[in-house]
């Protein structure tokens, strides 16, 4: 009996052995390719966007008089110069619409969206003479693909040009005129969307070191989504104001006069990973095999079935099948069918083989119900992200309790004496 129960150890830690090779290889796979797949995905679809208020300016000329001396004579003559000189945005009304769409690449989801932007500033021309203002809207983005770029004043389209990453218009203001900018694009991005208050870091959302002060004057902006499950990064403002609807979420953060160095960002919700999620299963797998080959072992004992170690052995080859499977299915087919079709596969091995070993009842009642218990349902705990620790906690306090109650009444003595069997077997 010993032998046979250090034989069956022996075959437990080489099986363990292996599914920590195929967690680690499942995890290499996986973050190995992460960078280069998210270069793709933006590539292909469009980056995180940030997007600052647009810069409004005066421009004009200057002439200046200069006087230069060449071979002894004096000479006179001007000289014109572009000055500028930046307007102050008074109020913002701002709207975006985010959609979310994932992508899959390899073994990893990505968590792309759609944003419709529409932003109204209002400015007033300073001056008590008529001015000519330069309107630049910074693009959130250069990875990037825009669509519907317009540029209003007071409801009126104005002539745009493209000038790096950022779209220019230019138009004249009468002497302390006011008007309202508005500005509509439809774009595309990855992972995070933000709102800078300053326009210096508009179109790179990961520049979070040296951050000017800025000042944002009865400042309105609303988010409206049709996902939930996003989150506030840090160094990132809470919305003032927020309300579920039957799609998603609005969130409105309004200011009368804000001073901050943080900005406004939303982190998309992230899909469940296939990669990690096939790798946390394959670590956890020696403990799902250990309650099997446990309840297995006691159960056959009570029976008087008594399992060869190669049983075991083919046991946990198939219970390693469905974490193998899963791992490699995940690649081409949604991670819950892969989950079901890797159950399936190792459950028939599972009774099949039992059957022929034990039979018919055993191999589909004591065997099959604990390896749906300890395999199937623990390993689909990891698709409830928390509820892992937990479910494994309650099922082991369950399983002690029912092995308790199913060998109370066992004398272990004459379980694991042959002798002693033996003589109690013999008539008086």
């Amino acid at each position: 009996m010993f032998k046979r129960i250090a034989a069956t150890t022996a075959i437990f830690v080489c099986t363990a052995v292996a599914w920590a090779i195929l967690g680690s290889t499942i995890f290499y796979r996986t973050y190995n390719a992460e960078s280069g797949l998210s270069g793709r995905v933006a590539s292909t679809w469009g980056a995180p966007q940030a997007q600052g208020p647009p810069a409004i300016t005066r421009e004009w000329q200057e002439e200046k008089t200069v006087e230069t001396e060449e071979k002894g004579k004096k000479t006179t003559r001007k000289e014109s110069y572009q000055r500028s000189e930046p307007v102050r945005i008074d109020g913002s009304r701002i709207t975006a619409t985010l959609h979310i769409d994932y992508r899959q690449k390899g073994l990893l989801w990505f968590s792309t969206y759609k944003v419709d932007f529409d932003g109204s500033y209002a400015f007033q021309n300073p001056t008590s003479r008529e001015e000519e203002i330069v309107l630049r809207l910074p693009f959130p983005a250069q990875q990037a693909v825009y669509d519907k770029v317009q540029l209003r004043l007071d409801d009126k389209p104005l002539p745009l040009t493209f000038s790096g990453s950022q779209v220019v218009a230019r138009t004249r203001l009468a002497a302390g005129a006011k008007a309202v900018l508005r500005a509509e694009y439809r774009s595309q991005g990855l992972d995070s969307w933000r709102y800078l208050f300053s326009g210096a870091n508009a179109g790179q959302p990961g520049s979070q070191n040296d951050k000017e002060i800025s000042q944002a004057r009865d400042f309105h902006l609303e988010v409206n989504t049709d996902f939930s499950g996003f989150d506030f990064p840090d160094n990132s403002l809470s919305p003032t104001e927020k309300r579920q609807t039957a799609n998603g979420w609005e969130l409105e953060w309004n200011y009368q006069n804000l001073v901050s160095g943080f900005d406004i960002a939303l982190k998309m919700p992230q899909k469940l990973q296939p990669g990690p999620l096939a790798g946390r299963i394959s670590y956890f797998a020696p403990v799902s095999l250990f309650f099997f080959f446990f309840l297995v072992f006691i159960l056959s004992t009570l029976r008087g079935n008594d399992l060869h170690p190669m049983n075991y052995f083919f046991l946990a080859c198939a219970f390693f099948a469905f974490h193998l499977l899963l791992a490699y299915l995940a690649d081409h087919i949604s991670i819950h069918a892969a989950f079901l079709i890797s159950s399936i596969v190792s459950v028939v091995l599972v009774v099949s083989y039992l059957r022929l070993v034990v039979d018919l009842r055993f191999a589909v009642v004591e065997a099959g119900l604990t390896q749906l218990i300890y395999l199937v349902l623990f390993s689909y705990a990891f698709f409830f992200e928390g509820l892992t620790g937990l479910t494994v906690t309650i099922g082991s306090i369950l399983t002690l309790f029912v092995v308790m109650q199913m060998t109370g009444r066992i004398r272990w003595e004459e379980k694991f004496s042959p002798s002693l069997a033996r003589k109690s077997a013999l008539p008086a």
